[in-house]
């Protein structure tokens, strides 16, 4: 389970508010602390500037992992996959979160607050808190997109 004195920086959109504050009740109850940078409420507002906000603050490593809500989450991973170490994973699912952590090393957790249900959504960050990275072949694979991105931004 998560260690209590671990914290995290949360956003979403308007289309992923709603989820958001369940989220963080639920990293509450974890005893995760969270600092939410909105949005703060269901007033329309642009999802790049919010998973932009929680992507920089991981990859500037003010944060280890941040967790960004929008509509269908496709956007916000977009978004946060842009930033420099950031390895934005949208979840949708137990599994993927497991993967996502196991295998990929994600440390932005992207949700889709109208596409998953509170109760898997509850299963997908539970998860993700208990897995730790495997290394090994998937280190090597992790380093290559570091690699890649590097080369093609040069």
């Amino acid at each position: 389970m998560a260690e209590s004195n671990q914290s995290i920086i949360i956003s979403s959109d308007h289309a992923g508010y709603v989820m958001k504050e369940y989220i963080k009740s639920e990293l509450n109850n974890m005893g995760i602390q969270v600092k939410d940078i909105g949005a703060h409420s269901t007033e329309a507002v642009d999802y790049p500037l919010f998973a932009a906000r929680v992507a920089s603050a991981v990859a500037k490593g003010e944060y280890a992992r941040g967790i960004t809500v929008c509509g269908s989450g496709i956007g916000a991973s977009i978004t946060a996959n842009r930033f420099k170490g950031v390895r934005a994973a949208l979840c949708l699912t137990e599994e993927m979160a497991r993967l996502s952590r196991r295998h990929n090393n994600a440390n932005v957790l992207v949700i889709a607050g109208r596409l998953t249900p509170q109760e898997t959504v509850s299963k997908i960050l539970t998860v993700w808190f208990e897995q730790e990275f495997e290394g090994g072949r998937h280190e090597r694979r992790v380093k290559l997109i570091d690699e890649i991105a590097e080369k093609e931004a040069a």
